[in-house]
């Protein structure tokens, strides 16, 4: 498994400090280098120094991601959006997706706001040990063996819901989410979308080759509402 998967975490306490020009014109390059799950899905990605929003977190820097609404918006996000966070991981710095916080600047994308992202030098420790990770266990949310479930395993996801199955067959990997529920709002389930998107980067980190498709005959999970297939 990768080596930051392995160890990041989110972070919640930030150095107020803003980050050097170079760092951030690093990060503008990588933002250019980004490959999405979905290429005929416009996104944008803005970086910010105030929000708005409940649970906010204090950080020098934000990243505010928009895109047009399209079946898999939220899944491309997240999977573009976790190459961010790896990639600040991996820089030394921290980051923590926030669901509900919008930028609180003007910014040039007029695309609908999906989610951002806090970033800067931790306050604390950056990384974690692989014992301290907080997670279901794989029988609890996947069938079949494939080393790559393990990655998805990992990932972030809202309030840590983990809402998600996968069952691995023949070297694919069908990947569901919950059912949406009217009780929670369209923010979380909307989230819970995201998060799927999170946890397919974290598959595609490990594999040799990766596409994520529809398939007609892809089994049925209770519960959950099939996503598509992570094939070679």
């Amino acid at each position: 498994m990768n080596e930051i998967i392995r160890k990041r975490k989110s972070i919640r306490k930030y150095d107020l400090n803003p980050l050097d020009a170079g760092f951030l014109e690093k990060l503008q390059e990588k933002i250019a280098t980004l490959i999405p799950l979905y290429p005929d899905i416009e996104y944008s990605i803005e970086i910010v120094s105030k929000t708005k929003g409940i649970l906010g977190v204090k950080a020098p820097h934000y990243l505010v991601f928009g895109s047009e609404s399209k079946e898999g918006d939220c899944e491309n996000i997240g999977f573009i959006g976790q190459q961010l966070d790896l990639f600040f991981s991996e820089s030394g710095m921290g980051a923590c997706w926030l669901g509900v916080a919008k930028s609180a600047e003007k910014i040039e994308s007029q695309l609908p706001h999906v989610i951002s992202m806090a970033f800067g030098r931790p306050a604390g420790s950056l990384h974690r040990e692989y014992s301290e990770f907080k997670r279901k266990p794989l029988n609890e949310m996947s069938e079949g063996n494939d080393e790559r479930l393990e990655a998805a395993r990992l990932a972030p996801s809202a309030v840590n819901g983990q809402n998600w199955y996968f069952i691995a067959e023949n070297d694919k990997i069908h990947c569901y989410i919950k059912k949406k529920n009217p009780l929670l709002g369209l923010i979380y389930n909307k989230m819970i979308r995201v998060d799927m998107g999170i946890a397919l980067y974290h598959i595609a980190v490990g594999s040799e080759s990766f596409h994520f498709v529809q398939e007609k005959d892809a089994p049925e999970r209770g519960g959950y509402s099939y996503a598509g297939t992570v094939t070679s």
